[in-house]
């Protein structure tokens, strides 16, 4: 994950074991927070409820796959969510991009030039951009965040 000031919100949520959010399935247990994402965002956004989808790059680099709870505009990342869990809680951590130079990320991996070159064509294929300005993404997202 390459975080460039300005241009990517980065959130934690934690929610402790016993929380009404707490849920102790993995793969159902961010759909909560990606609804409250998708319900910040509009455009259609929608929330992924299966399972986890691996691609060529899912494991070097985070939006080059998809995770449940993660929100889809036709099709494409634009939350992308991660979870840590501990015996005390979980803590999701939220990325949502308002650019993304997609050339930008391969040049600090040790990759050929066409490997490069490939990375950088699925991240386009694969991430949208926050359709609206992060401030107002983020107070809708608080917002809605708040009634549940």
């Amino acid at each position: 994950m390459l975080l460039i000031p300005h241009e990517v919100l980065w959130l934690d949520v934690l929610i402790p074991v016993g929380d009404l959010l707490w849920n102790d399935d993995i793969g159902r247990a961010s759909h909560w927070l990606g609804e409250a994402w998708a319900e910040a965002i509009g455009h259609g956004a929608e929330v992924h409820r299966g399972a986890m989808v691996a691609t060529e790059w899912s494991k070097l680099v985070c939006f080059a796959g998809l995770g449940p709870g993660e929100v889809l505009i036709a099709g494409k990342k634009v939350v992308g969510l991660s979870q840590r869990r501990t015996r005390a809680g979980a803590r999701f951590q939220c990325a949502v991009y308002r650019s993304m130079d997609a050339g930008l990320l391969p040049t600090f991996l040790h990759l050929s030039d066409a490997d490069r070159a490939s990375l950088a064509k699925s991240l386009l294929q694969a991430v949208e951009m926050c359709p609206e300005p992060l401030e107002t993404t983020l107070d809708r997202f608080l917002v809605h965040l708040s009634e549940r």
